[in-house]
Parts: structure tokens; C-alpha cells; sequence
């Protein structure tokens, strides 16, 4: 069993949304919050993104939101969170989230939940952050990415043993239980990024 004290979760900031997703996103939020896991975010006050903090909170958890100044200064950032801090960039933002955590969760989301999670699984393809990342496939949502991801593994643009950087949950249970026995990376296999 992994010691999971804090879980980065990607997630939409979209409203427009299935309320099926806000429902998984509520359920991770309060799982978190009852086993005091520290959620890490993006600190948006819209969507998914929110909706995770506030049932975290709801439940008796602490969040830290990250979140760059100039989005501050449009006022999209959450204000009840238990801290907020503030960066200079989108790049800072994202290092400091997965700085902070002890795995990854990513919820259904757009192109910025696309590329948050694709790039945490190319920093752990090269050995840069060793922690579990689980996709969150409510609906379905992930299907057409992880058939790209085999696709990118079957054609050979990554290896077979690359396909174990990320784990699949289809409910916010799943996804805790799997943060939780997810082998650590080695980070040897880095060696192999390229063919």
C-alpha cells in the first residue's frame, strides 16, 4: 500500500456538462475528504474543478489550489479553499501541482485536463515523477485517448511496459483504491523512452 497523503486532480472547469461527471467528481471529492487526503488543483471556482474542492471540504479535507496570478486577477480562482498559491505560469502551475502530491488523478476535462495529464505521463515515462496517475474513465469519457495510447504503444512509438505508467477507473472508489496499490514506477525504464 502506497502512503497517499495529498492527490493532484486534473479536472474540467466546464459548467456546460453531463451532471453525471459533477456527480463523480463530488464522489471523488468526498472520498478524499473522509480518509484526509489533501486534494491539489488547479483552484478554479467553476465545474469540476470546484465541485471536487467543495465536496473535499464538505467532507472534513483540506485543498491546495494552484493557480497562476493573471487568472487570479480575472477572478476565476476559488476563495474558500484551505490555501491558495499563486504562481507566475501555467508551467509553474503544473510542476508545483504534481510537486506536491503523492499520485495523480484525472477526471474528464478539455484540452488543459488533456494536456496536464499527458504530460505527467511523459514525465513519468522519463523517470520525472514516479507516482501512480489514474484516469478516472467516467462514461467512457477517456476511451478514444487510451485507444490513441495503444495505438501509440502497438505501432511502437512507446514501449509495451509504457502502458503500465497510467491505471483505469471506472468509478472515484476505483480510483482511490488504485492510488493506493499502484506499484511505484521504476525509474530505469526510463532508458527505453525511445526505440
Amino acid at each position: 500500500m502506497n502512503k497517499i497523503t495529498s492527490v493532484c486532480v486534473y479536472s474540467a472547469s466546464s459548467t456546460k456538462i453531463d451532471p453525471v461527471y459533477f456527480d463523480a467528481a463530488r464522489e471523488l471529492g468526498t472520498l478524499l475528504g473522509q480518509k484526509q487526503i489533501r486534494l491539489i488543483n488547479g483552484a478554479g471556482n467553476m465545474g469540476l474543478m470546484s465541485a471536487v474542492a467543495d465536496a473535499t471540504l464538505a467532507a472534513g479535507g483540506e485543498v491546495t489550489g494552484v493557480i497562476p496570478h493573471f487568472m487570479v486577477e480575472q477572478g476565476w480562482h476559488h476563495t474558500g479553499l484551505t490555501k491558495l498559491v499563486q504562481v507566475e505560469s501555467m508551467h509553474e502551475r503544473k510542476k508545483l501541482m504534481a510537486d506536491l502530491s503523492d499520485a495523480i488523478i484525472a477526471l474528464p476535462g478539455g484540452c488543459g485536463t488533456l494536456e496536464e495529464l499527458l504530460e505527467a505521463i511523459t514525465w513519468k515515462q522519463l523517470g520525472l515523477y514516479l507516482n501512480p496517475i489514474v484516469i478516472l474513465n467516467t462514461k467512457g469519457f477517456f476511451d478514444p485517448l487510451l485507444a490513441m495510447l495503444q495505438k501509440a504503444v502497438d505501432e511502437n512509438f512507446m514501449r509495451a511496459q509504457h502502458g503500465a505508467i497510467w491505471h483505469v477507473a471506472h468509478t472515484p472508489q476505483e480510483a482511490v483504491d488504485l492510488i493506493h496499490t499502484t506499484p511505484l514506477w521504476d525509474a530505469s525504464i526510463r532508458k527505453f523512452a525511445a526505440i
